[in-house]
């Protein structure tokens, strides 16, 4: 049986077409690398289309409730008031006030009630009743404790300005800390005492 040049070419093109194209293992490798880089160009895009908003992303709960005894910074020695508040609102993410949760937003407040509560309610009375060394200490301890609420005050504003109240009184409250960060420098050294105060926080 012959066959013409024609039918026999029409019969390779015809192979051809059904015959599978065979993937090379470099071909697979750049065919990945093409959908990872377009995968990266998709979440890159979200992210952007995320930030244009202008709205901060909601932060989850880093503080713990806690009570006025755990957390106050009245003993030992004056000199290291500011650094000692600071460090209870350490995990608050200064950069994302706007951000920070209700709850954290009520511990903060409810540190500065408490640290309120036992000026009046506990270190006044008990400088009063002290003479000499003890009242010294017991003045120290309270200036730490005006650091202590203070610095809940402040940040307490600062968050609430952040998340679109009126921050009109930050630079009040900056002020008071300061002068008080101030006292608590001049005593460094000196015997500072604290004053059981049952407050828990928040309230």
């Amino acid at each position: 049986m012959q066959f013409s040049f024609a039918t026999l070419s029409l019969a390779l093109i015809t192979l051809s077409i059904a015959s599978p194209v065979p993937t090379t293992s470099k071909e697979k490798a750049a065919a990945k690398a093409a959908a990872a880089a377009a995968s990266s160009t998709t979440a890159a895009s979200a992210a952007t289309s995320t930030a244009s908003t202008g709205t901060a992303a909601a932060a989850g709960d880093v503080l713990t409730s806690s009570d006025y005894n755990t957390i106050q910074i009245s003993s030992g020695t004056a000199g290291s008031a500011e650094t000692e508040a600071n460090a209870l609102f350490a995990n608050i993410d200064m950069n994302n006030l706007a951000g920070v949760s209700a709850a954290d937003l009520d511990i903060i407040k409810g540190t500065h009630d408490a640290a309120e509560d036992a000026e009046v309610n506990a270190f006044n009375p008990a400088i009063a009743a002290a003479t000499g060394d003890e009242a010294t200490a017991l003045q120290n301890g309270k200036i730490k404790n005006k650091v202590l609420k203070l610095t809940a005050e402040v940040l307490g504003e600062q968050i609430k300005a952040a998340q679109g109240g009126d921050g009109s009184g930050v630079a009040k409250e900056q002020a008071k800390l300061a002068n008080n960060i101030k006292l608590d420098t001049a005593a460094a050294g000196q015997a500072s005492t604290s004053v059981s105060f049952a407050a828990s926080i928040p309230a």
